[in-house]
């Protein structure tokens, strides 16, 4: 909360608040230019700048947007004024963009958006108050008062306007200052009826809740847990707008507490739809999912980028979901954890794929943890690595396995490695002395990889191409060709210092002894 803000706040009943923001050289411009318009046309118009940037300002952050509420012209209306008045003072003129209302997108009347001062743009729109249906969380939209609009917002702490005439901040729902400074989420309305009418709001109440770790308030965890709340958020949102909200709060400051607020609420089968008939055909251990998030967020705290961020959360939310799948209509089978993400949530395709792919991943890595601290091969592993050609020697097998699963995964390595830790230890998802020994293994193989210079092997370039390795076998081409490739491959990773003369002789070698054991057969 920004000291020299909130501070200087009296609570109350109050609309106007008599507080000081601390405005940028920029945000002066803007306001004084947009002052500027008013005055020089007589417009009368009251200048506000709603919602999050006034939240935001409170909290001591600095907005990203400025959204200006217009009380007696529409935004498009204003913005052609303003280009009069660029054009009498001589500045270059801009060329409004009209932003159509799409309900499903949450954008219920026509915006305005057009750069000012040759800088920020900015969205402009006339204050207004809505009416909802039973059957759609779409409103019917008319002009309003600043109360109405106010009143109409999701949550409080969204609903307060930054006068810019009066240079004051508004509160009509004489509530908004206070939950902000208490870091409660309220809703200015009541909290069923707010939710029945747009179900989104429920998953927007999470989000900001833990965007802010602010609290959400017993009448709105009520509320939110209501099954005919549940029932309109299936009916009345599309997959898209729960996926797209999901995904913010994942890729936010607080994913645990979101998930942790999602499955305490009952919401887990609502955001996260299942296909008809899975097998198993039941799961009711939502729970785990957040507990393995949980232990892969604190526990590892890999540092990632942003991509590589939301894969990891989204492999360890659905990794006790990793054996689960169902049959499409071609009896096809599928895996569970594709669907949530690319039809439930409505999330890229590839991000299904390479979520489906760490598990796979995970499962070899966490095959490869039984090698590296026994050095017993098993699964796949065992049968990857029992190759009469190759016939490696017993102090490499741990550096052939590792680049093997390396090359597969690529970038994501460390993610996959992160999961199949909790495959290998799955009591490290509550157990606290489990956590820390997880951690301590996944230190020790990453380093391992590291210090072996294999964490970027699928950037290597192979000893023998294709055409030489016909040339050897004196083949055109074949499966045989693709088979002794990968095969080649380990070899390059057993002998880092191997040559290519030594590379062909070993299968030169390779083949004349298997040629002698068949024949002796």
């Amino acid at each position: 909360m920004a000291a020299d803000s909130l501070e200087q706040l009296q609570r109350g009943a109050e609309v106007v608040e008599t507080v000081v923001l601390e405005l940028t050289e920029e945000e002066e411009k803007i306001f004084q230019r947009l002052l500027d318009v008013v005055c020089h046309f007589h417009l009368g118009t009251t200048l506000r700048v709603a919602g999050g940037w006034v939240r935001d300002k409170l909290l001591g952050e600095q907005p990203a947007d400025i959204d200006i509420a217009l009380d007696n012209k529409t935004g498009l209306e204003f913005c052609v004024i303003l280009n009069e008045y660029n054009k009498l003072i001589g500045e270059k003129l801009e060329e409004p963009q009209v932003i159509q209302s799409n309900p499903d997108r949450s954008k219920h009347l026509e915006t305005a958006k057009m750069s000012v001062c040759s800088k920020k743009e900015i969205d402009f729109v006339n204050l207004r108050s809505e009416n909802y249906v039973e059957s759609s969380r779409i409103p019917t939209m008319k002009n309003g008062t600043a109360e109405q609009d106010a009143y109409r917002r999701d949550l409080t702490i969204n609903s307060l306007f930054y006068n810019i005439n009066d240079n004051c901040v508004e509160d009509f729902t004489r509530r908004g200052i206070d939950d902000l400074k208490k870091g409660l989420i309220v809703t200015p309305l009541d909290p069923k009826a707010t939710f029945l009418d747009d179900p989104l709001r429920v998953l927007r109440a999470i989000r900001f809740a833990t965007r802010f770790n602010f609290t959400l308030c017993d009448e709105l965890k009520e509320a939110a847990s209501d099954e005919k709340v549940k029932l309109k958020l299936c009916c009345k949102i599309s997959r898209e707008r729960v996926g797209e909200e999901i995904n913010h709060m994942m890729s936010g400051r607080r994913p645990v507490e979101a998930m942790s607020y999602i499955c305490y609420l009952g919401l887990f089968y609502v955001a996260f739809a299942f296909p008809e008939k899975s097998n198993p055909p039941i799961f009711d251990n939502y729970d785990r999912c957040v507990l393995v998030l949980t232990s892969t967020y604190f526990v590892f705290q890999i540092q990632l980028i942003d991509e590589q961020r939301q894969l990891y959360l989204y492999s360890a939310l659905f990794f006790p979901l990793r054996k689960m799948f169902y049959l499409d209509r071609k009896s096809k089978k599928i895996e569970v954890t594709r669907y949530i993400v690319k039809e439930s949530l409505k999330l890229p395709a590839c991000l299904a794929k390479s979520v489906v792919g760490i598990h796979a991943a995970s499962g070899k890595f966490a095959e490869f943890l039984l090698l590296f601290e026994s050095n017993v091969a098993s699964g796949t592993l065992k049968e990857e690595l029992e190759d009469v050609y190759l016939d490696l020697p017993t102090d490499t097998l741990n550096r052939v396995c590792a680049g093997v699963i390396l090359a597969e995964i690529k970038d994501f390595w460390r993610v996959a490695l992160a999961i199949s830790i909790l495959s290998y230890y799955p009591e490290a998802e509550n157990a606290l002395s489990q956590q820390d020994r997880s951690k301590e293994k996944y230190m020790e193989v990453e380093h391992f990889i590291t210090d072996l210079g294999l964490n970027e092997v699928w950037n290597w370039k192979p000893l023998l191409k294709g055409e030489t390795i016909m040339a050897v076998m004196q083949r055109s081409g074949g499966p045989e060709i693709g088979e002794w490739k990968k095969r080649v491959f380990r070899w390059q990773l057993a002998h880092p210092k191997g040559t290519v003369d030594d590379c062909i002789d070993w299968m030169k070698q390779s083949q004349s002894k298997c040629r002698k054991l068949e024949s002796s057969i």
